[in-house]
């Protein structure tokens, strides 16, 4: 049989344009960079497929980092939205430009955890009574060290207290993520800070309790920044502006909301954002 001219051309072309399209058509891949308290409380297992399955143009590849480090891979135009809980440095970091926008996100509220036997005494008292005692006990503290959001607020809540910055054999420098520090604590029978989250989806594992909770001191409210494409010119600031656009939304907002009711009782963290663009 005679080949029939020009066939082969137009479905080689074909076969290229569908490569082509086949390419095109592949999911771009958002650096989110977020605190170690998202991977530890099992948050990011729930947002991140649900996300993915709305937008199944875009993939999230997720860090857990604390927020000090968060922060500095924007800062470095490394990663293209962070989900950080340290306000006065997101706003730093907002003014510097380094942010193309900023959402309230979601909120809980730290607690201070320590051994059952409670060594300090401090067992119901307000936080910074609590510190106070801890430090006079000399009590053994363990200390995430690492520049998170965590360890900010502790190091505030130490000045707050009257105490400045704590020294000595019994202040413990841990210099890791949330779930690492509450082991060592756990392990050395000490107090830790801790997001309630984090506290709550560890228990099981942990020989804490808590020991003082409540207070305006202890509200730990996180928010969403996507990083500026004029700062950082290779961000793929539409794509994670689409992420923090979800997380803000209805959707978004309620699985926030509902995360942790069945497994705990209760949810982890509190929605912050009832409609897209709470800032």
């Amino acid at each position: 049989m005679k080949r029939r001219p020009g066939v082969t051309a137009p479905i080689v072309l074909s076969l290229l344009g569908l490569t082509r399209a086949t390419m095109a058509a592949e999911p771009v891949t958002v650096i989110l960079a977020t605190t170690t308290s998202t991977q530890d409380t099992g948050l990011l297992d729930a947002l991140v497929p649900a996300f993915e399955k709305a937008h199944p143009e875009i993939r999230v590849k997720a860090i857990a980092v604390g927020t000090g480090e968060a922060l500095a891979m924007g800062r470095r135009g490394d990663a293209d939205v962070l989900v950080v809980h340290a306000r006065a440095a997101e706003d730093a970091f907002m003014a510097e430009s380094h942010g193309l926008l900023r959402y309230n996100l979601m909120h809980n509220d730290f607690v201070l955890a320590g051994p059952p036997s409670d060594p300090a005494g401090v067992r119901g008292r307000g936080i910074l009574d609590a510190l106070k005692e801890i430090a006079v006990a000399r009590a053994t503290f363990v200390t995430r060290g690492d520049g998170s959001g965590t360890h900010t607020r502790e190091l505030a809540l130490w000045k707050q207290a009257g105490v400045g910055v704590p020294t000595g054999s019994w202040y413990l420098e841990a210099g890791q993520g949330m779930g690492a520090t509450a082991r060592i604590a756990s392990e050395k029978q000490a107090y830790t800070l801790m997001d309630r989250g984090s506290f709550l989806a560890l228990q099981a594992t942990l020989a804490l309790t808590v020991v003082s909770e409540g207070g305006e001191e202890l509200l730990n409210r996180y928010g969403v920044i996507v990083v500026s494409p004029r700062t950082h010119p290779g961000v793929r600031a539409a794509q994670g502006r689409t992420l923090a656009d979800w997380l803000v939304s209805a959707e978004g907002q309620k699985l926030i909301g509902e995360f942790g009711v069945t497994r705990f009782g209760r949810a982890l963290f509190v929605p912050d954002a009832p409609h897209a663009g709470a800032r």
